[in-house]
């Protein structure tokens, strides 16, 4: 009789996250430095910040198992808005502590506490609530694949070479 072998949310995240890390910097290490503030139409996002925010996504999974939720916009606080990362050297280190701290928080966390709920609320408003797990696999992993796929895009239009990541791309790494 064959055994079935049960995975770990934590196992499965672990292993998401090294992966995810390992596309995600070869990513960044392509940003064009010193065009911060280029866009590629009035409706986007800068270069830089979508930058910064690709290179810190991996880092909310700490949050999402730490806490039990985030107020994007306090009514009594400062909406929030991350620092903007100047280099690529510094985008690569806020990968790697962000990197670090959703490791940390993956090794020490149970599949029970990821089961339980965990809330995105704005000025006082739940937007979002579902058990961890689900939140980061939505507000993370694909949250990071839709937002770095964005950064691939900017990355073209710069005239940056854009790296495989799910498969070859145009500059690098064909089927042939």
């Amino acid at each position: 009789m064959a055994r079935t072998q049960i995975m770990l949310y934590s196992t499965l995240f672990l292993a998401d996250l090294e992966r995810e890390a390992a596309s995600t910097r070869r990513v960044l290490e392509r940003v064009p430095e010193g065009r911060d503030d280029w866009k590629p139409h009035e409706k986007s996002m800068p270069l830089g910040y979508l930058a910064t925010l690709v290179a810190t996504i991996l880092g909310w999974t700490d949050m999402m198992v730490n806490q039990d939720q985030l107020d994007m916009a306090p009514k009594d606080a400062p909406k929030f808005r991350p620092k903007e990362l100047k280099t690529n050297k510094e985008l690569l280190a806020a990968l790697d502590e962000s990197v670090a701290k959703a490791r940390k928080a993956l090794e020490n966390t149970t599949d029970e506490h990821l089961l339980t709920p965990w809330k995105f609320v704005v000025s006082g408003k739940v937007v979002s609530e579902n058990p961890r797990h689900i939140m980061i696999r939505d507000a993370v992993f694909s949250h990071l694949a839709h937002h770095r796929g964005q950064l691939t895009v900017y990355l073209r239009l710069n005239g940056a070479a854009v790296p495989a990541i799910f498969g070859p791309s145009a500059d690098e790494g064909r089927f042939d």
